[in-house]
C-alpha cells in the first residue's frame, strides 16, 4: 500500500513537469516558428522530448535500453513500430530525428502541445476521409523523404495493449516500394513502465529494439508488411520484463 502511495506521488511530480515544460515548450513553438528555418527550430522544439525522457528518469526511475545499430548511412528511411503508448511517439522523434510522423490530424488541435507538433512538420492526415488519408500518407512521406526526413509510421493505427497486436495497415510498405527506402522496425514494451490506461508509471527499464533494415526490392506491400510484423511481433515477445518488480499483469491469472 506505501509503495503504491509512493508510486503517485513520483508519477504526479512527473506530470507537472511533464504537462508544465509542454505548455513552455509549445508556447516557444509559436514564437520562433516564422524567425527560424525548420532544421534549428525542430532541435529546438526536440529538446522538450529530451527533457521529458530525463524527467522520466528522474521522477519515475524509468531508463531506456537501447539495443541495434542506426544506420545514418542509410537516412533518409522509413522508421515503423510497434505502437502502445505515449513513449514511443516522444522518443522516436528523439531518436531518428529530423523525422515526420504520421499522425492524426486533431492531436494538432490541442493547444500548447499541438502548436509544438505542428512546427516538426508531422504528416497529419483526416482519417475520416479514409481514402484521401491514404493518398495524404503516400504523397506527404514521399516528400518528406526527398526533403531528407526520416518518416515514422505506427502501422497498427492505433495504441495496443502489451501482449496483443492489431492488424498492420500496408501504407509504410507503400511508402518504401515507391521510394526504394528501407524500413527500419521498432519493437519495444514502453507501455510496461508507461501504460497507455493506467496514471500510474513504474520503475524499470524500457527496451527498445531495433531491426535490421528491410528492403522492399522483389517484395510487394502485402509481402513487405508481413515480413515487418513477423519481425515485429516476435521480437517483442523476446523482451525482458520491463517493470522493476516483474510483474506482467496482462499475465497474471485473474484470482477467483
Amino acid at each position: 500500500m506505501l509503495y503504491k502511495a509512493f508510486l503517485y506521488v513520483r508519477t504526479t511530480i512527473f506530470d507537472i513537469g511533464y504537462y508544465g515544460s509542454g505548455v513552455i515548450f509549445g508556447a516557444f513553438s509559436t514564437l520562433i516558428w516564422p524567425f527560424l528555418p525548420y532544421h534549428w527550430r525542430y532541435r529546438l522544439i526536440n529538446q522538450w522530448n529530451r527533457f521529458v525522457m530525463f524527467w522520466l528518469w528522474l521522477c519515475c526511475n524509468i531508463r531506456i535500453d537501447v539495443q541495434g545499430e542506426v544506420r545514418k548511412d542509410l537516412q533518409p528511411y522509413v522508421v515503423m513500430s510497434k505502437h502502445q503508448g505515449v513513449w514511443e511517439t516522444l522518443f522516436l522523434q528523439l531518436f531518428f530525428q529530423p523525422i515526420s510522423t504520421i499522425l492524426k490530424k486533431e492531436l494538432l488541435r490541442i493547444p500548447f502541445f499541438g502548436w509544438g507538433l505542428a512546427a516538426m512538420k508531422p504528416i497529419a492526415i483526416d482519417r475520416r476521409n479514409k481514402t484521401q488519408a491514404l493518398r495524404d500518407v503516400k504523397t506527404k512521406s514521399i516528400a518528406a523523404l526527398e526533403e531528407g526526413n526520416n518518416v515514422l509510421i505506427f502501422p497498427e493505427g492505433t495504441r495496443t495493449a502489451p501482449g496483443t497486436s492489431g492488424t498492420y495497415a500496408r501504407s509504410g510498405a507503400d511508402i518504401a516500394c515507391a521510394t526504394g527506402r528501407p524500413i527500419i522496425p521498432i519493437a519495444h514494451n514502453g507501455a510496461e513502465c508507461w501504460p497507455h490506461k493506467d496514471y500510474l508509471k513504474h520503475p524499470g527499464t524500457i527496451t527498445m529494439v531495433i531491426g535490421a533494415p528491410i528492403y522492399s526490392e522483389g517484395k510487394d506491400r502485402k509481402q513487405l508488411t508481413e515480413e515487418v510484423r513477423e519481425w515485429i511481433e516476435s521480437t517483442v515477445k523476446t523482451l525482458p520484463v520491463g517493470r522493476k518488480d516483474g510483474k506482467r499483469p496482462w499475465l497474471e491469472e485473474t484470482p477467483e
